[in-house]
């Protein structure tokens, strides 16, 4: 058995030479050659066979020789329009018989000689057909499908097809250049000098847009991009195709290079063949010498010819776009200015989004002074904001992040700008990790017993540190006893704080879903994971992670973190990941065990549960 695939369906046929017998499975029964004018009645062609009756071809093809015929269908005939088929069988005599005659050729050629890219001289004064085979076995002739190749006959062979051919005799260039329906795109291809490639050999598929499409784009959208040739260069290149691609060769969505460099997605849905998409292709298969053209009601942008405003349109970042707007940041997103725009995720935003002089300065701050690209930022590296801060980058195993803020798409590259999705709103450094504690209550204590410590200068000089900082709650839940008894040893102070201390910067992002492994500045390392976008050290939860300091990030602790037992080690989840980061090779190589020390110090700790929010 043979497969037909297409659009629509998957059909099931007996292969050439072959028929069913009733009662038996497959195609067992062999049939018997006949000549190509009984081959085109055999094989179900029998529109063909009438129109070479008329045509008084059925003497040449019954007769000696050796032809190859490629046959329209019954369906192939009737899908003609009506005028062009009236036209035909009105002069039977001349443009029937030369129709036909673009039909065949004057020798035999099995399918596996019909080689990708050949071309034969046609039996009507010498034009030739095009041959091109797909990737998914498709081969096709003048963009038609052979749906029943190597028909054997005794005098040639048939290959029926799916559509009526013509003759081509010029470039795809040319053809557009004939075609009032694409006067614009005419227009565009002469100012972005690429009538010369047009013209060229080659095999291209173009995606041209009608005067109806560019019409769709709003004026000044469009009146910008005609007027500067880099973009509309772009933006042309994104609708031509490297290799020649006919409908029918189009089984299921597909990447495929364009000379802009990028890819389009070309798919069908139904019996429509689609583009990234969307079912946007109103006529097919118009072929030209060096290609075939497509026509669509909707122009393909790509992302290199557009602003950062453009970039943005998209429900994902709508309310940053907004803010942005609002803030009075549209000349920026417009412009020409080469910037990289961090856009949050429409999840990121909590709360009032009320334009005050705070948000307006930080999503000033959300705009980079340079055009970057994600892959060329490495850890350490300081970016500066429009808003004159800096902002550093960290590179961790599975996530780079701008302080606190992950990318979380692919980079955008516009025009003239970049935009990077991330998946918070950022929060730019606001002094020490000591200037962070003072600031926020939630601290006060903690203030208290740093500075018994003796640790307010380590918490104030340069650096990078991650600091799992105890907030009130968590020291409120210590017998007081303890705590008094903790407050009057400034040693031991110091070792249960140094273990909540991490020395490089860990933010929430840098996190692995499994485990990451912190080496505090004492004791045994901490485990960190996360589950239901919470992070856990130690199995307690953060309370709020990515306080933002110069030297280091904080991150609020509803509970003293206490080293696991073995057993809850050994019922981690996984292997732990290190963190990576530039101070990794700094870490204090010093170890510290005092597992009994933590054992005195919390063991008459409330064992309620506490429930955390971040």
């Amino acid at each position: 058995m043979c497969v037909l695939v297409s659009c629509r369906m998957i059909t099931y046929e007996c292969c050439p030479g072959y028929e069913k017998i009733p009662g038996e499975k497959g195609c067992p029964a062999a049939l018997p050659l006949v000549n190509i004018y009984n081959t085109l009645g055999v094989v179900g062609a029998t529109t063909t066979q009438m129109y070479s009756d008329r045509a008084k071809l059925r003497d040449e093809i019954e007769g000696p020789g050796s032809f190859t015929f490629f046959a329209p269908s019954n369906e192939a005939w009737a899908a003609l329009p009506t005028e062009i088929l009236d036209a035909l069988v009105s002069n039977v005599n001349i443009e029937l018989l030369n129709a036909l005659h673009y039909h065949m050729v004057n020798r035999r050629l099995t399918s596996e000689e019909l080689r990708h890219g050949s071309s034969f001289a046609s039996m009507y004064q010498d034009f030739h057909v095009h041959i091109h085979h797909y990737s998914n076995g498709i081969v096709t002739v003048n963009c038609a499908r052979l749906i029943k190749p190597d028909q054997h006959a005794t005098n040639g062979i048939v290959h029926v097809v799916d559509r009526v051919i013509t003759a081509i005799s010029n470039n795809v260039h040319t053809l557009i250049d004939v075609d009032d329906d694409l006067e614009t795109l005419r227009t565009a291809i002469a100012a972005a000098g690429l009538t010369n490639i047009l013209e060229s050999e080659g095999q291209y598929t173009i995606f041209a847009p009608t005067n109806e499409a560019f019409e769709k784009i709003p004026p000044e959208t469009l009146n910008r991009i005609l007027g500067d040739p880099i973009a509309l260069k772009d933006l042309l290149n994104y609708h031509i195709l490297k290799n020649m691609q006919c409908a029918e060769s189009i089984v299921s969505g597909t990447p495929m290079e364009t000379l802009q460099g990028t890819v389009l997605e070309v798919g069908c849905e139904g019996d429509q063949m689609t583009l990234n998409g969307k079912a946007i292709i109103t006529k097919k298969d118009q072929l030209g010498t060096n290609g075939v053209i497509h026509y669509i009601n909707e122009l393909l942008i790509p992302d290199s010819a557009k602003t950062l405003l453009e970039l943005a349109d998209g429900s994902t970042v709508a309310t940053a776009t907004k803010l942005f707007v609002d803030a009075g940041l549209s000349s920026h997103l417009t412009g020409s200015e080469p910037l990289t725009m961090l856009s949050p995720l429409n999840e990121a935003f909590k709360g009032s989004l009320t334009m005050t002089p705070d948000m307006r300065r930080l999503m000033t701050n959300h705009i980079l002074k340079e055009q970057l690209s994600s892959k060329s930022l490495y850890h350490g590296q300081e970016l500066e904001t429009l808003g004159g801060l800096k902002l550093r980058v960290f590179v961790y195993r599975n996530n780079l992040c701008i302080e606190n803020a992950c990318i979380a798409a692919h980079d955008k590259m516009g025009r003239y700008a970049t935009m990077f999705t991330v998946d918070k709103v950022l929060a730019p450094p606001m002094g020490t990790v000591m200037d962070v504690l003072k600031a926020d209550d939630r601290f006060s204590l903690l203030v208290g017993v740093i500075q018994t410590a003796g640790m307010t200068e380590l918490l104030n000089q340069q650096g990078a540190l991650t600091f799992f900082a105890p907030t009130n709650d968590a020291f409120n839940a210590m017998p007081k006893p303890e705590f008094s008894r903790l407050m009057r040893n400034p040693q031991e102070l110091s070792a249960v704080l140094k273990y909540h201390l991490g020395e490089g910067m860990l933010v929430s992002g840098g996190v692995s879903g499994s485990h990451t492994r912190v080496k505090p500045l004492q004791g045994e390392k901490l485990e960190l994971g996360v589950r239901n976008q919470t992070v856990y050290v130690n199995r307690i939860p953060v309370a709020d992670a990515d306080l933002m300091a110069t030297n280091g990030v904080v991150h609020a602790m509803n509970s003293i973190i206490k080293p696991l037992l073995k057993v809850d080690r050994e019922q981690a989840d996984g292997p732990a990941a290190p963190l990576r980061s530039a101070a990794s090779s700094r870490l204090d190589s010093r170890s510290f065990r005092d597992d009994d020390l933590f054992q005195k110090v919390l063991k008459s700790r409330s064992s309620r549960t506490m429930n955390l929010s971040r």
